[in-house]
């Protein structure tokens, strides 16, 4: 399906939602209906009798409102009234009495003539018939005078110096709330339609009554490129895609003056027209997607949702937020979950699996023994190991099984990537349509791929995890300047954005990560006396690590684990551990306090161009740290050196030739390897 039909469908399937307005959680539109920021909120009766007004709160601010083809697309100096809620030159019949501007002469007059239509037509709606009776009295400005919202100046004219929330006075803009004066303090309506809110905004009742009016009118017709079917269409299409301060539109075809179609085709219906509900749908759909999940980066929106609005693992998250977010929807695959599934797909029913559960039962296991049995299974499942680290490994693997069992046979996942070159135009930069068992495969291969302990600050501190870091953090880490022990990418934001577009193809279709980004992680990697914060340095080890490892399992099939392997004779895996080994040796002799560096991380960036010559002034430099060492331990990493130097061929070791980013798997295997030694030295002690 193309990304039209996509976003449709999507709309279709949640059309029930449209217009229901929750606290923190984006709205999907409703059909002829857009968002807008409102400053003021007037209060009138039933019968179109003024009664208050009041500022509106910057935190709700946003407002459904009914708009036409023509208003939902206005510009500049277009005289294009929105139907029911709009600005006060548009809405006051007495605008010009507080406020000098000639361009809006007209503009009520065009409204009011507007808004008649509706209220006459069978589609009315109380509040419509309230608002158009008030306002044709012309007192709006006056109200709001006198109510103290707008402040004039001495002359009587408007204080357009004044702001209403960002705004000028004069440009506020009005939604309005109308209450039945019987029921005033039940702060509900109720008629025909039965019960709901005064506030016009919230009314699905009223959204409802418009769209029924604008399907009731006659407009432009043609055939829609989308449905195949004659009917009306319209070529201004909506913009505020990205955000509600969004100018740039996704579809056009109307520029007759330069060449959006011209030197293709004679007329812009021959190049494209899609009907105007559809294009609400589509324009709806995408609009309530990007702002419920969508992520951007510099002006470029990512957003990946399910065809059937399941829960879905975002592929620019990293390997701990996936898991994290499948623990809190409670979608994890237990070894009970697992065992259930098994069944289900060697074609057991439910009956006999209720009888197989009974017969447990009565085998005499209690509800409490097979609890501490699921746990048991789990625990052995994936008991951690220091080298390996398989408790994070299987806690991954567990989310992805979590997010398959809610997926249905036909489930789809569709990525779409938007970003715009001018202020007006909006792109189209990817779009992609999975079957979701193979995204959830894809994230997969990605995440095991790349799979190294990586290290993340969170709310309660610092802390690791086994597998892959996202797209933000990523970008952080290669391209960020260090600044108070953070990475900093200011003046370099459009890097976040290359970042993912040049890593999609490598998370969604198993690409190799570029070479360029690779060389960048190992060349910072091997500087540690650049970075001021050891954590973060740390970090971009481990990043340089995984990609590393990517590289070489996507170039040569090799698996590289954070597991020592001490029967490797490849020359830079061997100088690596060296220097991890030169490291914890000088470590070791470190007062607690010392923050100084060590030699093998100050000679690092020497060491991985010139391995040779380098081991040499290091291992001189060794040897006042081996004496501070107690005789048992310093003849351990004395061993450990010479069966690190046997294990090199002599041309292998004198090749003073520049390492390659193997070196700091090498080097990381085999610190991580001594450091999980000393801690299990530590437990032994305590334990006697």
């Amino acid at each position: 399906m193309n990304w039209i039909g996509e976003l449709y469908d999507l709309y279709d399937k949640n059309e029930r939602f449209a217009g229901k307005m929750e606290p923190g959680q984006p709205v999907l539109l409703p059909l002829y209906h857009t968002t807008v920021a409102a400053q003021l909120t007037v209060t009138i009766d039933e019968k179109g009798n003024f009664l208050y007004a009041e500022t509106v709160p910057e935190e709700e601010k946003s407002t459904i409102i009914p708009v036409t083809d023509k208003s939902s697309s206005r510009a500049g100096k277009v005289k294009a009234p929105h139907p029911l809620c709009d600005k006060l030159e548009y809405l006051a019949g007495d605008y010009l009495e507080y406020v000098s501007d000639e361009d809006c002469c007209g503009k009520h007059e065009l409204y009011r003539e507007q808004l008649k239509k509706w209220v006459e037509s069978p589609d009315s709606h109380p509040k419509a018939e309230a608002i158009y009776s008030y306002l044709c009295k012309n007192t709006l400005m006056h109200d709001l005078v006198k109510s103290g919202i707008l402040t004039i100046k001495e002359d009587g004219m408007i204080d357009e110096k004044r702001k209403l929330q960002i705004v000028s006075q004069a440009d506020a803009f009005v939604r309005f709330r109308v209450e039945a004066g019987e029921l005033l303090d039940d702060d509900v309506w109720t008629d025909q339609t039965g019960r709901f809110s005064p506030e016009c905004w919230k009314d699905r009742t009223l959204q409802q009554s418009y769209i029924n009016f604008c399907r009731s009118q006659r407009g432009e017709e043609g055939l829609s490129y989308l449905t195949g079917e004659y009917g009306r269409v319209s070529y201004l299409q909506p913009k505020k895609i990205r955000n509600e301060g969004d100018g740039a539109k996704l579809i056009s075809s109307n520029d007759e003056a330069n060449f959006t179609f011209k030197g293709r085709f004679l007329t812009k219906e021959e190049a494209f027209a899609i009907g105007y509900e559809d294009s609400q749908k589509v324009h709806n759909a995408l609009k309530w997607i990007l702002r419920k999940q969508g992520t951007s980066y510099d002006g470029m929106y990512f957003v990946t949702w399910e065809s059937n609005s399941s829960q879905i693992p975002d592929w620019l998250s990293d390997s701990d937020e996936i898991c994290r977010q499948a623990e809190e929807r409670g979608i994890f695959v237990t070894a009970a979950k697992e065992r259930s599934v098994q069944s289900e797909a060697e074609g057991q029913d439910a009956s006999e699996a209720r009888g197989a559960a009974e017969s447990e039962k009565d085998a005499g296991r209690s509800e409490i023994a097979e609890w501490e049995a699921e746990i048991n299974d789990e625990e052995e499942e994936t008991e951690e190991t220091p080298e390996t680290g398989e408790i994070g490994a299987a806690r991954f693997r567990k989310a992805i099984k979590g997010y398959e069992k809610n997926l249905s046979q036909t489930s789809r996942t569709v990525i779409m990537a938007l970003d715009a070159a001018t202020t007006g135009r909006l792109a189209l930069m990817e779009f992609k349509d999975y079957h979701s068992a193979r995204y959830l495969e894809s994230l997969k291969r990605w995440y095991e791929s790349c799979e190294w302990l990586q290290w993340k600050s969170g709310k309660k501190g610092r802390y690791s995890f086994l597998g892959m870091v996202g797209i933000r953090d990523a970008a952080e880490l290669l391209y960020g300047t260090e600044q108070n022990g953070y990475f900093s990418m200011k003046g370099k934001e459009k890097l976040y954005k290359e970042v993912a577009k040049r890593w999609m193809p490598c998370i969604l279709e198993g690409k190799e990560v570029p070479v360029d980004m690779v060389r960048v992680a190992v060349h910072r990697a091997s500087s540690p006396v650049s970075f001021d914060s050891r954590f973060q340095w740390e970090r971009i080890l481990a990043l340089a690590c995984s990609l590393v490892k990517q590289q070489y399992k996507k170039r040569y099939k090799e698996d590289w684990t954070m597991a020592l392997d001490e029967n490797c004779t490849r020359r830079d895996y061997l100088y690596g551990r060296l220097l991890a080994v030169a490291d914890r040796i000088e470590y070791r002799t470190f007062d607690k306090d010392d923050g100084r560096q060590t030699n093998a991380k100050r000679y690092m960036n020497a060491f991985s161009q010139n391995p040779f010559r380098t081991w040499k002034i290091l291992e001189e430099k060794l040897v006042p740290y081996l004496g501070q060492l107690m005789p048992p331990e310093r003849l351990v990493y004395q061993n450990l050196i010479d069966s690190i130097c046997s294990k090199f061929s002599i041309k292998d070791f004198e090749n003073d030739k520049a390492l390659d980013g193997l070196y700091l798997l090498g080097f990381h295997n085999q610190s991580y390897d001594l450091k999980n030694k000393k801690e299990d030295q530590k437990e032994e002690k305590i334990n006697e």
